[in-house]
């Protein structure tokens, strides 16, 4: 038998309200994130990507319900691949990143380690050098310029990237790409 969760993010069709009203549920039951985050990563299931596109929303609401299992979160981040599941949790990256570096969370930066950033690191340049489309690289480029203020090397490497792919980039790729080498160069 299914659990409720299951049957909560295991909707037909994808309409947002669909995905909120799970979120909503998700947010009155903590106690289920843990399931969530297994489903989150079953990557040749769809309902890992329901399960992502849910926990997303969690994270809007309440990104402190993550902390917790950020071991689990980052463990398995990489092995990510489908775009709809990578999607939200290059979102989920980017308000950890903003949260962390720019507003200075006392709580996450008490729970982000070194080895989640190492996570984060490899899997935001995996994401803007594969074939990824722009919202998933605009996130994984914002990352690393807010990385890049702890770790100096990655703002070099970020650079030449982004140096190289904008000519030839969309326009939301160029729009962001140039802001984030503006950022860099101050």
């Amino acid at each position: 038998m299914e659990s409720v969760l299951f049957q909560k993010i295991n909707y037909d069709k994808a309409y947002r309200e669909n995905r909120y009203g799970a979120a909503v549920w998700i947010l009155e039951h903590p106690e289920s994130i843990p399931e969530l985050l297994k489903y989150c990563f079953k990557n040749d299931e769809d309902i890992s990507y329901k399960a992502n596109w849910s926990l997303e929303f969690v994270c809007l609401e309440n990104l402190e319900l993550l902390y917790p299992h950020f071991d689990f979160f980052f463990k398995n981040l990489p092995d990510a691949y489908k775009h709809q599941s990578v999607r939200p949790l290059s979102h989920i990256c980017e308000m950890i990143c903003i949260r962390y570096y720019k507003k200075k969370d006392p709580l996450l930066l008490k729970t982000l380690n070194a080895t989640h950033k190492e996570i984060m690191i490899e899997c935001s340049f995996d994401w803007l050098i594969t074939d990824q489309k722009i919202a998933c690289q605009a996130r994984a480029m914002l990352c690393l310029y807010y990385l890049g203020t702890e770790f100096d090397w990655i703002h070099e490497e970020l650079a030449q990237i982004l140096e190289r792919n904008i000519p030839s980039g969309s326009a939301g790729y160029k729009s962001r790409g140039k802001k984030i080498l503006g950022k860099i160069k101050e």
